[in-house]
This record gives C-alpha cells, structure tokens and sequence, in this order.
C-alpha cells in the first residue's frame, strides 16, 4: 500500500467506551486523558436538520427521552439528560451537536471517526449532512475526519457530497460482493467485526489499497490477534486497558 494512512491505531468508541455515558462530551474528554487521539462517535438528523449524536434509533436506552430521536427537533434532544442512565456522575449530560465535537476535535488537534447513523428512512440526507457539515468545518491543514457507515446509501450521499473526505464500509458479516461495494463507493478502508479478519482477508484488503479496521475490540487475545495479521485500526471501549501509545 503506497497511500499513507494518518491516523493512529487506537480509537476509542463513542468516545471512552463504557466508562462514561456514550456519544456525550464527557465520554472524549475522558477518553483524552487516557490518551487516544482518536474517537469514534455515532451522527444523526434531527427533524430540523442538525446532526446529533445518539447510537440507538430510539432515545430511551441512553437518554430520558422516548421513541424516534430523529423525529424530534433538535430544541428538544438538547434538553435531554443522556447521562443519568450509566451513572450519578453523568446526570445531566446533554447530547452533543457534531458540530459540537468536531470542533473540540479539531481544538485539541484529535483525530475523529464519524458512523453515519441514519434514522431509517434518511440514510442520504444523513450521509449528506455529515460529510457537507465537516467539509465546512475541517481545514485542509488537518487529518480529515473519517466517515463510516453500514448504509450504502448513506456512504454514497456522503461521496458525492464531499468526494475528499475518506470513507470505510462498516461490515458485520463478510457478504458477496462487500469489497466491490466498497471500491465503487470510493472507500478507504474496511471496518469489520473484529473476528472477520484472518491473513487471507487482510492481505486481499491491502491489495486493493483499502486498510483493514476491527470494531469493537475489548480483550487482551482480540488486540493481539489483530495486530499479529497487520490490521491498521482497532476501535474499543477498553481505553482503560489499551495503551494507544503501543
């Protein structure tokens, strides 16, 4: 592979894993002062248009809000607690804009991994909000943010929005047909359920000029393993236990 990948191996998942509550501001801070320089985090539309982040199509499992959160306006997502459920240290957390994150990424010279997480039903206007919002937003000067998505419409919108900005195909079974899918959508990089790679698939990814991502890697063995076949980036909840500087 000739291309230069710029990012570090370590990212850490909807910002600090399980140690704070996910996809808040808490979370990446946290996840800082564990050390990684690179985040991972869910993106969505509101009903008015602004991208925010929430992993679940519904709000009840991480906010105190019920049903759709897409469906909602983004007045009132914000005065949602999305805290309150992992633990009494994360009462009163607010779901943050990804505009929001992304400019404390960029202050703090860090590296981010956006998921587009369409609400069903707006998988290319979410692809194209996310990737017209960080090309406003990201300097040339600064590693350019890297946008995955399961949704092939959702990556596709995105391509034709801002053909600059890297994609990775995220994958969670090895389909037919998944590496043609993600060389006609421009991708950059295979993001797979970390107990898909072995040597052939990492060596047939590379061949292609695409690198090989694992999500979402929590054990000692797992990393290891990972490692050991050449992988170049390794997503988990685990900061407390993965030293990003190893």
């Amino acid at each position: 592979m000739e291309n230069p990948w710029p990012y570090p191996r370590w990212i850490a998942h909807r910002g600090a894993g399980k140690l704070a509550p996910e996809n808040t501001m808490s979370a990446f801070r946290l996840g800082a002062q564990y050390g990684y320089r690179m985040f991972e985090c869910d993106a969505k539309l509101s009903a008015d248009g602004v991208l925010f982040l929430l992993h679940d199509a519904t709000l009840q499992r991480t906010t105190n809000g019920h049903g759709t959160g897409g469906e909602l306006p983004w007045s009132a997502l914000s005065q949602l607690d999305a805290g309150s459920w992992h633990s009494r240290a994360g009462a009163g957390e607010s779901l943050p804009t990804l505009e929001a994150l992304a400019r404390w990424c960029l202050a703090n010279h860090f590296c981010l991994n956006v998921e587009i997480k369409p609400t069903p039903g707006t998988e290319a206007a979410t692809g194209r909000a996310v990737a017209e919002l960080l090309a406003r937003i990201w300097p040339a000067t600064a590693i350019a943010p890297l946008l995955t998505s399961f949704r092939r419409d959702a990556l596709a919108a995105a391509q034709a929005a801002a053909p600059q900005l890297p994609r990775g195909l995220l994958i969670d079974t090895l389909q037919p047909g998944c590496l043609d899918l993600a060389q006609q959508l421009g991708c950059q990089a295979l993001v797979c359920n970390h107990a898909l790679w072995d040597a052939a698939l990492v060596a047939q990814v590379h061949a292609l000029g695409l690198r090989a991502l694992s999500y979402t890697v929590n054990d000692e063995w797992a990393a290891q393993r990972l490692i050991d076949l050449g992988t170049d980036g390794i997503i988990t909840d685990r900061v407390d236990l993965f030293s990003p500087t190893r």
